[in-house]
């Protein structure tokens, strides 16, 4: 190897240790919501390896920032993983779901949480810590609109899984299912980012790059749903390869919808360079991580 190529690992090796101690913060900081609202994080599969996952994804998406930066986004993974868990796994009718939509919708709207209501509690956190920022008295509509479409998107997918319970049959079409994404979460989560961390041109175009991102989590949903298809035939979950749609069909999907997205961005790099930046890297660490694993630990002990 010559020289100038041990410089070039040097320089790269240093910077991904750059960017994992941003991950060993960030997962400190999960570690420590996760002691305080132990009844919404059970173990497993809520175990360190995820945290490890969920803050690594952060840092690596956007390393160019800060531990501080991106503790909100870590902050919304964690709440995501908090809801999708007591709405998927918590909630035995649909008018429980129906009463934790509608909690956490008051808690997005300003509403103070119910002293036994954690995820209430948490979102709050992060409704109040975005609060701070300047940007969020324009912003907050679009934030409390991508929490509503967060927690719609799950309820739905709740009465598909009660309605498959009851009849095998009964199951969306492909197309009603990759529509449904929003339960992913991950434009929720890069919207409080761009909140939490953006200059004011990121926020006068958070409408195109909220659009931008649903394009991308799309592409999330099924690059987890090819990791994850053993563990949700096994836990009951909805996934792509039970609806008629075999693996090559997916992947064949996934990679038009990266080219599509590619020019997508191309043209939002214009006016939001680094977000566009965001998202690419966004598809890239996520279907790089899922070609060997997925987020959720395993649901035995």
């Amino acid at each position: 190897m010559a020289p100038h190529d041990l410089s070039d690992a040097l320089a790269a090796a240093s910077e991904q240790g750059r960017i994992c101690a941003l991950a060993a913060r960030g997962q400190r900081d999960l570690q420590q919501r996760v002691a305080v609202y132990p009844r919404l994080f059970p173990n497993p599969p809520v175990d360190d390896a995820m945290l490890s996952a969920l803050a690594l994804s952060t840092a690596f998406i956007a390393p160019w920032c800060t531990a501080p930066q991106l503790r909100i986004a870590n902050r919304a993974s964690l709440w995501v993983t908090a809801e999708d868990w007591q709405i998927d796994n918590g909630a035995t009718s649909l008018e429980e779901v129906t009463s934790t939509v509608n909690a956490c919708l008051a808690v997005a709207d300003g509403a103070t949480p119910a002293a036994d209501d954690e995820l209430g509690q948490f979102l709050a956190e992060i409704r109040d810590e975005l609060a701070t920022v300047a940007a969020f008295a324009q912003a907050q509509p679009l934030w409390r609109e991508e929490v509503r479409r967060m927690l719609t998107a799950d309820a739905r997918e709740w009465r598909w899984n009660a309605a498959r319970a009851a009849d095998p049959t009964q199951l969306p079409t492909f197309a009603d299912y990759l529509a449904n994404a929003d339960n992913y979460g991950a434009t929720f989560v890069n919207v409080s980012h761009w909140i939490a961390t953006g200059d004011e041109q990121t926020v006068n175009h958070l409408p195109e790059l909220t659009a931008a991102s649903r394009e991308v989590q799309q592409i999330l949903r099924l690059v987890n749903d090819l990791a994850s298809y053993e563990r949700d035939v096994k836990s009951g979950d909805l996934n792509a390869l039970l609806l008629g749609v075999d693996r090559d069909e997916i992947a064949r999907q996934v990679t038009a919808r990266i080219a599509d997205c590619r020019d997508l961005l191309a043209t939002l790099a214009d006016t939001c360079p680094q977000q566009a930046t965001y998202l690419s890297r966004e598809i890239g660490f996520t279907t790089g991580f899922y070609h060997a694993t997925d987020f959720w630990g395993s649901l035995e002990h």
